[in-house]
């Protein structure tokens, strides 16, 4: 069974595909010869390129220093990557992409910013103190086939403030915030300090409010009083920082692949990862509306109505530095003139004081007026370009399947308590072939103790339901998604039981688990219990 086959339909993917195709052509149609007529990437972002349209989508993670980014990433992508190193102490000191390929290596950053297929060509402009510490791991991920990953340096803590990056920091932040489809902001429940360039970090998210999702990580090292607590003062910190009247949504975890410490809150934490999990898992299935609303939000702003009223106002001979000074102080008035005059909302004018920045390096003789044909142009894409995409957007047909791992939302479904009522799990077995023969089953030596503990939980007719064994699955203190990749993998017939064989193959796995070992991600021949090799070798 192929990867494309888990999580889309043809039909889904043809329009998806279709959708991104179009927006792509209406993009260099009609409002790339806009931009470019009114120097538009000298006030905001570059212009966009195929990969911006191609690319798939893309999760930021970022936090201070040992809040557990890179160990958050590697319980996504179920494995480690090169250069992933994790640490009380500030491991991460560079960008990192981390994106499907079928060889494992490291593209540095100056590289990657030639390569045409990749979306990080308009990262020149930070210059070689930023690309010496930019570089993109490719692996042959499943997970990785549908997003990609971009970790993060430790924001530094007010101890660190003083120490220089030898870039913008916030800059590149606010580069990948418009550009991911989700913002992955991570709180360390024991330390919970807001330092200078996390506040200036937060200020390059403004405007991105609505990728961000906060989690207060670590939250099973702390007791029910304590996260109380800190969760009040996490809430307090973030609406002095976003002033908006969205409350933003704080997902309280642990998220990492090993046993998590008994506490009061253990059931909260399993809901909340759920939830998180399953806002991570729609973003393939959202790809395509997410670029459509990012290009209308581009398309609305009013820079080109602001160009031009600037340039109406220029002088043609005398004084021109002095009436350039006397627009920029004036910028908030025009604001208000050009919004009444051409009807414009508020919402769609930049951030004024950056505006002002952006002016005063500006030639204002080399402005443009409006040109009737452009705007009409930008008027046609707004009102029906747009409007003729969104019915291939609502038609597109449900994914029958999710991500796979610890993202898959079937496996985490295995465990929820009336899921075996409802939907019993039906996963049928892969055609990964008994290509070779083996004699003798690893796990046969340790079965006389697994076959123990099979008996003890009283089996009906040979089997164990799924009911019985998450009772006792959960006593590892193993994350939920942890366990449902293992019952996948042990449930071999996809039955949802577990005879005696299929039961020693879990506690196997269990254990080798709880030992630091990568859980793999299909059942390998030598772990199929002998009774099921034949059932194994049948086609789909």
């Amino acid at each position: 069974m192929s990867f494309r086959r888990l999580w889309s339909t043809p039909k889904a993917m043809g329009d998806v595909n279709m959708v991104t195709e179009e927006l792509k052509n209406l993009y260099y149609k009609r409002l790339l010869p806009i931009e470019k007529y009114y120097s538009f990437h000298h006030f905001h972002s570059p212009s966009y390129e195929d990969a911006d349209f191609g690319n798939k989508p893309m999760v930021l993670v970022m936090g201070q220093y040992s809040t557990g980014k890179t160990t958050f990433i590697r319980y996504l992508i179920e494995q480690d990557f090169l250069g992933s190193r994790v640490g009380p102490e500030p491991t991460t000191d560079c960008f990192t992409a981390l994106m499907y390929g079928e060889a494992e290596g490291i593209i540095p950053g100056n590289a990657l910013t030639m390569d045409p297929k990749k979306p990080f060509r308009n990262l020149d402009p930070f210059g070689n103190s930023f690309l010496n510490r930019f570089q993109c791991v490719q692996m042959p991920n499943r997970v990785l086939e549908s997003i990609s990953i971009i970790d993060t340096p430790g924001i530094l803590t007010a101890a660190k403030r003083k120490l220089s990056r030898g870039y913008d920091f916030p800059a590149v932040l606010r580069w990948f915030a418009e550009r991911v489809d989700r913002i992955i902001l991570l709180f360390d429940a024991h330390k919970l300090e807001f330092s200078d360039e996390l506040t200036r970090a937060f200020g390059a998210l403004c405007g991105y409010e609505d990728k961000l999702r906060v989690v207060l990580n670590k939250a099973d090292r702390v007791d029910s009083q304590q996260l109380m607590r800190v969760y009040g003062a996490l809430m307090w910190s973030l609406g002095k920082v976003f002033r908006t009247p969205e409350i933003l949504r704080v997902y309280i975890g642990s998220f990492w692949s090993e046993p998590r410490q008994t506490c009061d809150h253990y059931q909260l934490i399993e809901l909340e990862e759920e939830d998180l999990l399953a806002d991570i898992r729609n973003l393939p299935r959202n790809a395509a509306v997410r670029k459509l609303n990012d290009l209308v939000k581009r398309a609305r702003l009013a820079h080109a109505h602001i160009i031009s009223y600037l340039k109406q106002e220029m002088p043609t001979i005398f004084c021109k530095e002095s009436k350039k000074h006397n627009l920029i102080y004036q910028l908030p008035v025009i604001f208000n003139k050009i919004q009444q005059q051409h009807r414009v909302p508020a919402g769609d004018f930049p951030d004024c004081t950056k505006m002002q920045e952006k002016l005063l390096s500006q030639d204002f003789s080399k402005f443009k007026r409006l040109k009737p044909s452009l705007m009409t142009s930008l008027d046609k894409l707004l009102t029906t370009d747009i409007a003729n995409l969104v019915p291939l957007l609502q038609n597109q047909e449900p994914r029958k399947k999710s991500l796979p791992g610890v993202l898959d939302g079937e496996f985490l479904g295995t465990f929820r308590p009336d899921h075996y009522r409802r939907h019993p799990f039906k996963e049928p077995p892969k055609d990964e072939g008994s290509e070779a023969d083996f004699d003798e089953w690893v796990v046969e030596k340790h079965k006389p103790k697994y076959d123990e503990i099979f008996y003890n939980l009283s089996p009906n007719a040979g089997k164990l339901s799924g009911t019985k064994v998450k009772e006792w699955m959960t006593k590892t203190l193993l994350p939920n998604s942890v366990l449902a990749h293992i019952w996948r993998l042990s449930d071999v017939d996809g039955d949802g039981m577990l005879d005696n064989e299929e039961f020693a193959l879990a506690v196997h796995l269990i254990e080798g688990k709880l030992e630091g070992h990568w859980l793999p991600r299909e059942l390998p021949p030598h772990l199929v219990p002998p009774s099921k090799r034949l059932s194994t070798e049948l086609p789909e």
